[in-house]
């Protein structure tokens, strides 16, 4: 196993990382901006306030994108299992 393929299967699990992380982190960062506002509006400063709707939002995230970040991560161990042999070398 050389450098190069040490190199691809590292770049190829981070962007898989990235890729299955970004829906959800979006989903959190879009819920606490509204929860501010709504707090900066309403002079409401209730450090827990965040807490809920952002542990709803990322719920309901994961139910509706959960098909799809298991579908990116399965297909990224089936193909690197398949080149398993080729590290070895």
């Amino acid at each position: 196993m050389s450098i190069d393929d040490v190199t691809a299967v590292a770049q190829t699990a981070i962007f898989t990382i990235i890729k299955c992380a970004a829906p959800l982190l979006l989903v959190s960062l879009c819920v606490g901006l509204i929860v501010s506002i709504f707090q900066t509006v309403t002079s409401i400063q209730e450090q827990t306030l965040t807490f809920i709707p952002k542990i709803l939002a990322i719920f309901l995230g994961l139910i509706l994108m959960g098909h799809w970040i298991m579908n990116t991560m399965v297909e990224y161990m089936v193909n690197l299992w398949t080149d398993f042999s080729v590290y070895l070398r």
